[in-house]
């Protein structure tokens, strides 16, 4: 699906005199083909499904890694920093890290991808929660591993700057498939990496 530039910019255009304002004005002139442009470039993500995506960042290593077939194995990434836009009021979601975990089986996804999944997920209109199942479900389709854990926090704009209007609040989500459902070990491990930083920084 393409994302419709002109069709936006007359709508901009409206938005503008709805608000009141000259479109015609000298600074908003091209005001409407201006956050044409910038729509494009932040939505990027809608012009994509989960399975294009997954075929699109499909890049793995089977041959160069000599796995352990114990099931105790665990990559883990976390700050990927990325950045989202609330599908309820198109608020901006900032200040966003992902985490991400899996337990490889046969394939291992080379590390820059998993930061593009992430990136290309927010790049949509979204709920935070949904980013969190968007990056396991491709991350699952790569990897061909059922466990997966994407750990999200974020501040959103729909809280801090409209409404209740509390800077500062942070939203955190967890989306847990397979063993880190049901294997506490391995759950505490995960927790254990996502926290070290944090209470080193306490210390």
């Amino acid at each position: 699906m393409a994302i419709d530039v002109q069709a936006i910019e007359e709508h901009i255009r409206g938005i503008l005199i709805a608000l009141g304002d000259d479109p015609e004005r000298e600074g908003l002139k091209d005001t409407p083909k201006r956050v044409a442009k910038m729509y494009e470039e932040v939505y990027m993500g809608m012009c994509y499904t989960n399975d294009e995506i997954s075929e699109m960042l499909n890049t793995t290593f089977e041959d160069d890694l000599a796995l352990n077939n114990n099931g105790n194995d665990l990559v883990f990434m976390k700050d990927i920093e990325i950045f989202s836009h609330c599908e309820h009021h198109l608020a901006l979601m900032y200040n966003m890290k992902v985490a991400v975990a899996y337990v490889p089986k046969q394939k291992v996804i080379g590390l820059s991808k998993i930061a593009r999944i992430a990136d290309m997920v927010g790049r949509r209109l979204q709920l935070q929660e949904r980013i969190g199942s968007d990056i396991a479900e491709i991350l699952q389709k790569i990897t061909e591993s059922e466990d997966v854990a994407v750990l999200i926090q974020g501040e959103h704009g729909c809280m801090t700057t409209r409404g209740i209007q509390k800077p500062g609040t942070k939203t955190i989500t967890t989306t847990l498939r397979g063993r880190f459902n049901t294997d506490h070990l391995l759950n505490n491990k995960l927790m254990m990496l996502y926290t070290k930083d944090s209470a080193n920084q306490r210390a």
